[in-house]
């Protein structure tokens, strides 16, 4: 039986010479795994349609042993150009797709979490890449996952939870128009960074760069 869906790909890597694994981030399966047979052959229908941060329609065929898919057809409907023509858009990218992969199960529906995603790549670019963006999307995960913080009783300055909850509730335009003091940039960055510790138990490699 073959599955359809909608999906961004969170990361791909080589299955042998000619193949590829490609995790995938869909609202109606969530993640999930697939092998793209033959895309790296020259004359693949997967040449140029699999690469990091893509959206595209696709289908696959279930396995019976593994979690890892058969894929059948992609057809493009986003590439983010813009991500690639400057690295720190793409850190920030590759650190919101580790964290979406850390924290969701396999297989599991999350159309809100894929909603998320989609809004914060075409949010990336809005204005030049800045910590805020960041935070805003780590905070309105946390709010997905049901960790928002208690603002009441966090230890941040009033300064800072005004602008904690403005990242937390704010709409991306919204977001790329607030100007955070570097005092306050700092408090919230190690503010967040607690949070995500003390919470999830570690935080993936690449915040550091993400964020500054």
């Amino acid at each position: 039986m073959t599955d359809r869906a909608t999906g961004i790909v969170l990361r791909t890597r080589r299955f042998t010479e000619t193949s590829l694994i490609v995790h995938w981030l869909t609202p109606g399966f969530g993640r999930l795994n697939t092998v793209a047979k033959g895309a790296l052959r020259p004359g693949s229908p997967f040449r140029g349609r699999l690469d990091l941060f893509y959206e595209a329609d696709f289908s696959f065929v279930r396995s019976r042993r593994s979690e890892l898919h058969t894929l059948r057809e992609a057809i493009l409907r986003e590439t983010h150009p813009a991500l690639r023509q400057d690295l720190e858009y793409l850190r920030q990218a590759s650190y919101a797709a580790a964290l979406i992969e850390q924290t969701t199960e396999q297989e599991t529906p999350l159309p809100a979490i894929f909603e998320l995603a989609r809004q914060f790549l075409k949010a990336l670019t809005l204005a030049p890449p800045r910590p805020q963006t960041v935070f805003a999307f780590e905070l309105k995960l946390l709010i997905e996952l049901g960790l928002q913080p208690d603002w009441e009783t966090s230890r941040l300055t009033p300064g800072a939870r005004q602008l904690a909850r403005a990242f937390a509730e704010s709409d991306w335009p919204a977001v790329a128009r607030l100007r955070p003091s570097t005092a306050q940039t700092a408090e919230m960055r190690q503010f967040l960074h607690g949070f995500l510790v003390f919470h999830l138990g570690k935080i993936p490699k690449g915040r550091d760069a993400a964020s500054s």
